[in-house]
């Protein structure tokens, strides 16, 4: 596996509305709450098969954006995170390659 797809730590920050993840390259990758929910990639969340690779980065830099809390996340295979949110929607699955695409810092 790819040094920068390969998470090695994952913490969980809802006071302060982001997730964080290190990377196996040594990169700390911090995301927003409402950001990671608006990029849901389930396919409901993302309008249908035609549009899962459709992403948007910018909800990650929205001011006072809504809360959101993340209950829990789990791993599915060495592929992806599945994350459990507040409102119960657990659909989709984080690819690690996609979580790595969407770090904030590389769309600033």
């Amino acid at each position: 596996m790819d040094e920068s797809t390969t998470a090695v730590g994952i913490n969980v920050y809802n006071e302060e509305q982001f997730l964080q993840v290190t990377w196996e390259d040594g990169v700390v990758s911090k995301y927003p709450l409402y950001g990671l929910r608006k990029n849901c990639p389930c396919v409901m969340c993302r309008g249908g098969h035609d549009n899962m690779q459709n992403f948007e980065p910018e909800a990650f830099f929205l001011e006072n954006p809504p809360r959101m809390n993340i209950n829990s996340l789990k791993p599915v295979g060495n592929h992806a995170l599945q994350i459990t949110w507040i409102d119960g929607h657990n659909a989709g699955m984080y690819r690690w390659d996609t979580l790595r695409w969407l770090d904030p810092e590389n769309h600033k």
